[in-house]
Protein backbone atom coordinates (compact mmCIF):
# COMPACT_ATOMS: atom_id res chain seq x y z
CA UNK A 1 0.00 0.00 0.00
CA UNK A 2 0.97 3.90 -0.59
CA UNK A 3 2.26 4.78 2.50
CA UNK A 4 2.04 8.54 3.43
CA UNK A 5 4.82 9.99 5.58
CA UNK A 6 4.35 13.28 7.79
CA UNK A 7 6.41 15.76 8.65
CA UNK A 8 8.02 16.09 12.41
CA UNK A 9 5.27 17.00 15.13
CA UNK A 10 2.52 16.72 12.74
CA UNK A 11 1.04 13.56 14.19
CA UNK A 12 -0.50 14.97 17.18
CA UNK A 13 -4.13 15.97 15.51
CA UNK A 14 -4.07 12.31 14.32
CA UNK A 15 -3.33 10.89 17.66
CA UNK A 16 -6.11 12.78 19.17
CA UNK A 17 -9.03 10.85 16.35
CA UNK A 18 -9.33 14.02 14.39
CA UNK A 19 -9.65 12.24 10.87
CA UNK A 20 -8.32 14.99 7.98
CA UNK A 21 -4.65 14.88 7.14
CA UNK A 22 -3.39 18.34 5.91
CA UNK A 23 -1.76 18.66 2.44
CA UNK A 24 0.43 20.80 4.18
CA UNK A 25 1.42 18.33 7.17
CA UNK A 26 2.72 15.54 4.53
CA UNK A 27 6.75 15.10 4.97
CA UNK A 28 6.79 12.78 1.37
CA UNK A 29 4.81 10.03 -0.34
CA UNK A 30 6.11 6.35 -0.85
CA UNK A 31 4.28 4.60 -3.72
CA UNK A 32 3.66 1.33 -3.35
CA UNK A 33 6.16 -1.23 -5.98
CA UNK A 34 3.29 -1.96 -8.14
CA UNK A 35 1.85 1.58 -8.80
CA UNK A 36 1.26 2.55 -11.93
CA UNK A 37 1.44 6.51 -12.09
CA UNK A 38 3.90 8.97 -10.32
CA UNK A 39 1.30 9.82 -7.21
CA UNK A 40 -1.51 8.07 -5.54
CA UNK A 41 -4.56 8.12 -7.09
CA UNK A 42 -7.53 9.96 -6.12
CA UNK A 43 -9.54 7.65 -4.01
CA UNK A 44 -6.36 4.94 -3.02
CA UNK A 45 -6.40 4.11 0.21
CA UNK A 46 -3.19 5.03 1.59
CA UNK A 47 -1.64 4.65 5.14
CA UNK A 48 -0.38 7.15 7.06
CA UNK A 49 3.36 7.10 9.53
CA UNK A 50 4.43 9.46 11.35
CA UNK A 51 8.37 10.84 10.99
CA UNK A 52 9.27 8.23 13.29
CA UNK A 53 7.29 5.52 11.29
CA UNK A 54 4.54 5.05 13.58
CA UNK A 55 1.50 3.67 12.25
CA UNK A 56 -0.78 6.25 12.51
CA UNK A 57 -3.99 5.11 10.19
CA UNK A 58 -5.14 4.35 7.00
CA UNK A 59 -7.73 6.11 4.46
CA UNK A 60 -8.62 7.85 1.09
CA UNK A 61 -6.10 9.65 -0.46
CA UNK A 62 -7.82 12.91 -2.24
CA UNK A 63 -6.28 15.95 -4.19
CA UNK A 64 -6.78 19.49 -1.87
CA UNK A 65 -5.87 20.90 1.28
CA UNK A 66 -7.61 17.89 3.01
CA UNK A 67 -4.94 15.41 1.68
CA UNK A 68 -6.00 12.25 3.56
CA UNK A 69 -9.57 11.25 5.36
CA UNK A 70 -8.97 8.47 8.09
CA UNK A 71 -11.31 5.65 7.68
CA UNK A 72 -9.10 3.64 11.05
CA UNK A 73 -6.86 4.74 13.43
CA UNK A 74 -4.07 2.71 14.77
CA UNK A 75 -4.00 0.22 11.14
CA UNK A 76 -2.59 0.56 7.84
CA UNK A 77 -5.15 -1.74 6.56
CA UNK A 78 -8.65 -1.68 6.62
CA UNK A 79 -9.89 -4.77 8.66
CA UNK A 80 -12.21 -7.49 7.40
CA UNK A 81 -15.92 -6.26 7.85
CA UNK A 82 -15.10 -2.86 8.46
CA UNK A 83 -18.53 -1.45 6.39
CA UNK A 84 -20.67 -3.55 7.91
CA UNK A 85 -19.15 -3.14 11.00
CA UNK A 86 -19.46 0.72 10.73
CA UNK A 87 -22.88 0.81 9.10
CA UNK A 88 -24.22 -1.54 11.96
CA UNK A 89 -22.89 0.64 14.18
CA UNK A 90 -24.94 3.72 12.69
CA UNK A 91 -27.82 2.19 12.93
CA UNK A 92 -27.39 0.79 16.49
CA UNK A 93 -27.04 3.37 17.39
CA UNK A 94 -30.57 5.00 15.56
CA UNK A 95 -32.01 1.98 17.09
CA UNK A 96 -30.47 2.96 20.83
CA UNK A 97 -32.26 6.91 20.68
CA UNK A 98 -36.04 5.64 19.48
CA UNK A 99 -35.97 7.27 16.35
CA UNK A 100 -36.61 4.35 13.92
CA UNK A 101 -40.10 3.80 14.44
CA UNK A 102 -43.56 3.35 12.60
CA UNK A 103 -44.49 6.71 12.63
CA UNK A 104 -40.88 7.78 11.27
CA UNK A 105 -39.09 6.04 8.83
CA UNK A 106 -37.09 8.97 7.68
CA UNK A 107 -33.43 8.94 9.01
CA UNK A 108 -29.57 9.72 8.50
CA UNK A 109 -28.03 6.45 8.63
CA UNK A 110 -24.55 7.88 7.83
CA UNK A 111 -23.55 11.53 8.73
CA UNK A 112 -20.07 11.09 7.40
CA UNK A 113 -17.22 12.16 10.34
CA UNK A 114 -19.94 12.61 13.27
CA UNK A 115 -20.37 8.33 12.28
CA UNK A 116 -16.53 7.66 11.29
CA UNK A 117 -17.18 7.74 7.94
CA UNK A 118 -15.56 10.91 6.48
CA UNK A 119 -16.75 11.76 3.07
CA UNK A 120 -20.47 9.42 3.13
CA UNK A 121 -23.79 10.46 3.87
CA UNK A 122 -26.50 8.03 3.73
CA UNK A 123 -29.84 8.98 4.25
CA UNK A 124 -33.14 6.77 4.86
CA UNK A 125 -36.56 7.02 3.37
CA UNK A 126 -38.88 4.45 4.38
CA UNK A 127 -37.27 1.54 2.16
CA UNK A 128 -35.20 3.19 0.06
CA UNK A 129 -31.61 4.22 1.27
CA UNK A 130 -29.90 7.21 -0.89
CA UNK A 131 -26.05 7.82 -0.70
CA UNK A 132 -23.80 10.36 -1.66
CA UNK A 133 -20.04 10.41 -2.04
CA UNK A 134 -18.30 13.16 -0.83
CA UNK A 135 -15.04 11.94 -1.63
CA UNK A 136 -13.82 9.86 -4.93
CA UNK A 137 -13.14 7.39 -1.98
CA UNK A 138 -16.43 6.85 -1.12
CA UNK A 139 -17.21 6.80 -4.77
CA UNK A 140 -15.09 4.01 -5.32
CA UNK A 141 -16.57 2.20 -2.49
CA UNK A 142 -20.18 2.70 -3.21
CA UNK A 143 -20.69 -0.78 -3.78
CA UNK A 144 -19.30 -2.44 -0.95
CA UNK A 145 -21.23 0.26 0.86
CA UNK A 146 -24.68 -0.19 -0.27
CA UNK A 147 -23.78 -4.20 0.49
CA UNK A 148 -23.00 -3.64 3.75
CA UNK A 149 -26.80 -1.23 3.93
CA UNK A 150 -29.22 -4.08 2.97
CA UNK A 151 -27.01 -6.76 5.14
CA UNK A 152 -27.30 -4.21 8.09
CA UNK A 153 -30.27 -2.21 7.71
CA UNK A 154 -33.63 -4.15 7.84
CA UNK A 155 -35.87 -1.92 6.40
CA UNK A 156 -33.41 -1.12 3.34
CA UNK A 157 -34.25 -3.40 -0.08
CA UNK A 158 -33.47 -0.19 -2.75
CA UNK A 159 -30.04 1.88 -2.48
CA UNK A 160 -30.43 4.76 -5.12
CA UNK A 161 -26.88 6.20 -5.62
CA UNK A 162 -26.68 10.11 -5.93
CA UNK A 163 -23.14 12.17 -5.87
CA UNK A 164 -23.28 14.26 -9.53
CA UNK A 165 -23.49 17.47 -7.56
CA UNK A 166 -20.93 16.10 -3.96
CA UNK A 167 -17.83 14.72 -6.20
CA UNK A 168 -15.07 16.68 -6.60
CA UNK A 169 -15.99 18.36 -9.85
CA UNK A 170 -12.99 17.62 -12.10
CA UNK A 171 -11.97 14.32 -10.56
CA UNK A 172 -11.44 11.79 -12.07
CA UNK A 173 -14.25 9.48 -11.61
CA UNK A 174 -14.97 6.01 -12.84
CA UNK A 175 -18.43 5.13 -13.34
CA UNK A 176 -21.88 6.72 -13.00
CA UNK A 177 -22.44 9.28 -10.32
CA UNK A 178 -26.14 9.13 -10.25
CA UNK A 179 -28.33 5.98 -10.46
CA UNK A 180 -29.97 2.79 -8.94
CA UNK A 181 -27.22 0.43 -7.49
CA UNK A 182 -30.16 -1.56 -6.30
CA UNK A 183 -32.96 -1.03 -8.01
CA UNK A 184 -36.55 -1.55 -6.95
CA UNK A 185 -38.58 -3.79 -8.23
CA UNK A 186 -42.01 -2.15 -8.11
CA UNK A 187 -43.70 -0.17 -7.47
CA UNK A 188 -40.77 2.18 -9.36
CA UNK A 189 -40.35 2.18 -12.98
CA UNK A 190 -37.09 2.65 -14.52
CA UNK A 191 -35.94 6.47 -14.55
CA UNK A 192 -34.92 7.87 -18.33
CA UNK A 193 -31.40 9.23 -18.29
CA UNK A 194 -31.54 12.61 -19.61
CA UNK A 195 -29.18 14.04 -22.64
CA UNK A 196 -27.19 15.96 -19.77
CA UNK A 197 -26.33 12.44 -17.84
CA UNK A 198 -28.83 12.85 -14.84
CA UNK A 199 -31.71 10.48 -14.36
CA UNK A 200 -35.04 12.18 -14.60
CA UNK A 201 -38.38 10.88 -12.73
CA UNK A 202 -40.36 9.03 -15.41
CA UNK A 203 -43.21 10.35 -17.28
CA UNK A 204 -45.20 8.11 -15.73
CA UNK A 205 -45.30 10.63 -12.53
CA UNK A 206 -44.52 7.38 -10.08
CA UNK A 207 -44.46 8.92 -6.21
CA UNK A 208 -42.49 8.18 -3.54
CA UNK A 209 -43.72 8.98 -0.05
CA UNK A 210 -41.81 9.04 3.69
CA UNK A 211 -42.90 9.86 7.37
CA UNK A 212 -41.77 12.21 9.63
CA UNK A 213 -43.30 12.25 13.11
CA UNK A 214 -46.49 11.24 11.59
CA UNK A 215 -46.77 13.88 8.31
CA UNK A 216 -45.96 12.60 5.06
CA UNK A 217 -43.67 13.90 2.70
CA UNK A 218 -43.16 13.74 -1.30
CA UNK A 219 -39.14 12.73 -1.83
CA UNK A 220 -37.83 13.81 -5.23
CA UNK A 221 -34.45 12.03 -4.48
CA UNK A 222 -33.90 12.07 -8.45
CA UNK A 223 -34.01 15.77 -8.40
CA UNK A 224 -34.30 17.22 -5.03
CA UNK A 225 -31.62 19.07 -3.08
CA UNK A 226 -29.18 17.13 -0.85
CA UNK A 227 -30.55 13.59 -0.86
CA UNK A 228 -34.11 14.78 -1.30
CA UNK A 229 -35.46 16.14 2.33
CA UNK A 230 -33.82 18.25 4.82
CA UNK A 231 -34.02 15.76 7.53
CA UNK A 232 -31.73 17.84 9.89
CA UNK A 233 -34.85 20.07 10.45
CA UNK A 234 -36.61 17.33 11.91
CA UNK A 235 -37.01 18.38 15.80
CA UNK A 236 -36.78 22.06 14.89
CA UNK A 237 -39.96 21.66 12.81
CA UNK A 238 -41.55 19.78 15.63
CA UNK A 239 -40.73 23.24 17.99
CA UNK A 240 -42.38 25.15 15.56
CA UNK A 241 -45.42 22.82 15.75
CA UNK A 242 -45.35 23.54 19.53
CA UNK A 243 -45.42 27.72 19.22
CA UNK A 244 -47.95 27.69 15.82
CA UNK A 245 -51.36 27.46 17.59
CA UNK A 246 -53.58 30.40 16.35
CA UNK A 247 -50.94 31.98 14.46
CA UNK A 248 -50.15 33.97 11.32
CA UNK A 249 -46.97 32.03 10.25
CA UNK A 250 -44.36 33.08 7.37
CA UNK A 251 -42.32 30.24 6.64
CA UNK A 252 -39.28 31.71 4.14
CA UNK A 253 -37.26 29.36 2.30
CA UNK A 254 -39.80 27.07 2.50
CA UNK A 255 -38.66 24.08 -0.07
CA UNK A 256 -40.38 21.26 0.27
CA UNK A 257 -43.03 22.64 3.04
CA UNK A 258 -41.59 20.66 6.46
CA UNK A 259 -41.61 23.80 8.99
CA UNK A 260 -45.29 24.56 6.66
CA UNK A 261 -46.81 20.86 7.68
CA UNK A 262 -45.36 21.27 11.64
CA UNK A 263 -47.23 24.67 11.64
CA UNK A 264 -50.74 23.61 10.30
CA UNK A 265 -50.90 20.40 12.21
CA UNK A 266 -49.98 22.79 15.71
CA UNK A 267 -53.52 24.65 14.86
CA UNK A 268 -51.62 27.86 13.17
CA UNK A 269 -54.26 30.58 11.88
CA UNK A 270 -52.25 30.82 8.60
CA UNK A 271 -49.02 29.26 7.39
CA UNK A 272 -47.63 31.40 3.97
CA UNK A 273 -44.64 29.06 2.24
CA UNK A 274 -42.48 30.80 0.01
CA UNK A 275 -39.40 29.61 -1.78
CA UNK A 276 -37.23 31.49 -4.87
CA UNK A 277 -37.97 27.77 -6.65
CA UNK A 278 -41.59 27.56 -8.59
CA UNK A 279 -40.81 23.45 -8.69
CA UNK A 280 -40.32 23.51 -4.90
CA UNK A 281 -43.82 25.65 -4.47
CA UNK A 282 -45.57 23.11 -6.66
CA UNK A 283 -44.00 19.81 -4.24
CA UNK A 284 -45.49 22.09 -1.26
CA UNK A 285 -49.09 21.96 -2.47
CA UNK A 286 -48.68 18.39 -3.17
CA UNK A 287 -47.42 17.80 0.32
CA UNK A 288 -49.93 20.09 1.98
CA UNK A 289 -53.25 17.88 0.23
CA UNK A 290 -51.93 14.76 0.73
CA UNK A 291 -51.74 15.79 4.69
CA UNK A 292 -54.56 18.64 5.25
CA UNK A 293 -56.86 17.87 2.09
CA UNK A 294 -59.31 20.45 3.26
CA UNK A 295 -56.69 23.17 4.64
CA UNK A 296 -57.56 27.17 3.15
CA UNK A 297 -55.38 28.11 5.77
CA UNK A 298 -52.12 27.75 3.45
CA UNK A 299 -51.03 29.94 0.77
CA UNK A 300 -47.70 28.97 -1.36
CA UNK A 301 -45.65 31.84 -3.50
CA UNK A 302 -42.78 31.34 -5.52
CA UNK A 303 -40.49 34.55 -4.68
CA UNK A 304 -37.31 35.87 -3.91
CA UNK A 305 -37.27 36.25 0.01
CA UNK A 306 -35.55 39.57 -0.07
CA UNK A 307 -38.03 40.97 -2.24
CA UNK A 308 -41.15 38.92 -0.63
CA UNK A 309 -40.72 40.83 2.60
CA UNK A 310 -39.73 44.21 1.05
CA UNK A 311 -43.05 43.91 -0.50
CA UNK A 312 -45.20 42.78 2.47
CA UNK A 313 -43.49 45.09 4.66
CA UNK A 314 -44.48 47.98 2.44
CA UNK A 315 -48.23 46.60 2.37
CA UNK A 316 -47.95 46.75 6.20
CA UNK A 317 -48.17 43.05 6.41
CA UNK A 318 -47.20 41.64 9.47
CA UNK A 319 -46.75 37.87 11.40
CA UNK A 320 -46.90 36.30 14.55
CA UNK A 321 -44.38 33.79 13.98
CA UNK A 322 -41.03 33.97 11.10
CA UNK A 323 -39.17 31.14 10.36
CA UNK A 324 -36.21 31.70 7.93
CA UNK A 325 -33.87 28.43 7.00
CA UNK A 326 -32.04 30.27 3.86
CA UNK A 327 -29.31 27.89 1.86
CA UNK A 328 -25.72 27.92 2.99
CA UNK A 329 -25.10 31.57 2.34
CA UNK A 330 -21.24 31.23 2.76
CA UNK A 331 -19.99 27.78 0.77
CA UNK A 332 -16.41 28.50 2.27
CA UNK A 333 -14.12 30.40 4.60
CA UNK A 334 -13.72 33.21 1.75
CA UNK A 335 -17.46 33.89 1.69
CA UNK A 336 -18.36 34.34 5.36
CA UNK A 337 -17.94 38.70 5.48
CA UNK A 338 -20.45 38.61 2.32
CA UNK A 339 -22.61 35.99 4.19
CA UNK A 340 -22.68 37.68 7.23
CA UNK A 341 -24.41 40.36 5.74
CA UNK A 342 -27.18 38.68 4.26
CA UNK A 343 -28.08 37.42 7.86
CA UNK A 344 -28.35 40.37 8.96
CA UNK A 345 -29.89 41.51 6.36
CA UNK A 346 -32.77 39.28 6.03
CA UNK A 347 -32.70 39.16 9.66
CA UNK A 348 -33.65 42.71 10.10
CA UNK A 349 -36.52 42.01 7.24
CA UNK A 350 -38.09 39.73 9.33
CA UNK A 351 -37.87 41.20 12.94
CA UNK A 352 -39.18 44.68 11.65
CA UNK A 353 -42.42 42.41 10.26
CA UNK A 354 -43.32 40.71 13.53
CA UNK A 355 -46.11 41.85 15.40
CA UNK A 356 -45.19 42.48 19.53
CA UNK A 357 -45.05 39.10 21.23
CA UNK A 358 -44.13 37.26 18.07
CA UNK A 359 -41.13 34.58 17.75
CA UNK A 360 -38.49 34.57 15.03
CA UNK A 361 -36.79 30.74 14.23
CA UNK A 362 -33.59 31.69 12.21
CA UNK A 363 -31.17 29.38 11.53
CA UNK A 364 -27.75 29.23 9.02
CA UNK A 365 -27.07 25.70 7.61
CA UNK A 366 -23.39 27.37 6.41
CA UNK A 367 -20.03 25.16 8.30
CA UNK A 368 -18.12 28.18 7.40
CA UNK A 369 -20.07 30.21 9.62
CA UNK A 370 -19.17 29.83 13.37
CA UNK A 371 -22.33 30.23 15.77
CA UNK A 372 -20.86 33.23 17.63
CA UNK A 373 -20.69 35.28 14.37
CA UNK A 374 -24.07 34.16 13.12
CA UNK A 375 -25.72 35.20 16.57
CA UNK A 376 -23.76 38.50 16.00
CA UNK A 377 -25.07 39.21 12.69
CA UNK A 378 -28.55 38.82 14.09
CA UNK A 379 -28.22 40.44 17.30
CA UNK A 380 -26.83 43.17 14.78
CA UNK A 381 -30.19 43.18 12.84
CA UNK A 382 -32.26 43.09 15.65
CA UNK A 383 -30.24 46.57 17.04
CA UNK A 384 -30.83 47.92 13.25
CA UNK A 385 -34.46 47.68 13.80
CA UNK A 386 -34.65 48.71 17.47
CA UNK A 387 -36.63 46.23 18.64
CA UNK A 388 -36.59 44.34 22.64
CA UNK A 389 -35.51 40.67 21.87
CA UNK A 390 -34.56 37.43 24.00
CA UNK A 391 -33.49 33.80 23.40
CA UNK A 392 -35.57 31.04 24.08
CA UNK A 393 -33.84 28.25 22.09
CA UNK A 394 -30.48 27.93 20.82
CA UNK A 395 -31.08 25.22 18.27
CA UNK A 396 -28.68 22.67 16.36
CA UNK A 397 -28.88 19.43 14.11
CA UNK A 398 -30.82 16.46 15.41
CA UNK A 399 -28.88 13.46 16.62
CA UNK A 400 -29.31 11.83 14.12
CA UNK A 401 -27.07 13.82 12.48
CA UNK A 402 -23.95 13.63 15.31
CA UNK A 403 -20.92 15.83 15.91
CA UNK A 404 -17.87 13.83 15.93
CA UNK A 405 -16.30 14.69 19.47
CA UNK A 406 -12.76 14.83 17.99
CA UNK A 407 -13.92 16.62 14.87
CA UNK A 408 -15.99 19.72 16.10
CA UNK A 409 -16.18 21.04 12.58
CA UNK A 410 -18.89 18.33 12.07
CA UNK A 411 -20.99 21.47 13.99
CA UNK A 412 -23.25 23.44 10.99
CA UNK A 413 -26.54 24.10 11.38
CA UNK A 414 -26.84 27.09 13.70
CA UNK A 415 -30.38 28.05 15.17
CA UNK A 416 -31.77 30.71 17.42
CA UNK A 417 -35.66 31.01 18.68
CA UNK A 418 -36.22 34.55 19.68
CA UNK A 419 -39.19 36.45 21.54
CA UNK A 420 -39.64 39.83 19.82
CA UNK A 421 -41.04 42.65 21.90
Amino acid sequence: MTTIYLKSHKEESLKRFHPWVFSGAIARVVLDAAHKSEAPEEGELVAVRSAANEILGVGHWQVGSIAVRILAFGVEMLPAGFWRERIRAAYQMREAIGLIQKENNTFRLIHGEGDFLPGLIVDVYAETAVIQAHSVGMHVCRNEIAEAILAEVPQVQNIYYKSDDTLPFKAPVEGERVGWLKEPSDPYREADRSTAGRLEVPSTGEEFWSIENGLQFRIDWLRGQKTGFFIDQRENRALVERYAKDKDVLNMFCYTGGFSLYALRGGAKTVDSVDVSQKAIELVNVNVAKNFPSATNHTAVAADAFEYLTAQKAQGRTYDLIILDPPAFAKHRDAVKNALRGYQRINAKAIEMIRPGGILFTFSCSQAVDKEAFRLAVFSAAAQVGRKVRILHQLHQPQDHPINIYHPEGEYLKGLVLYVE
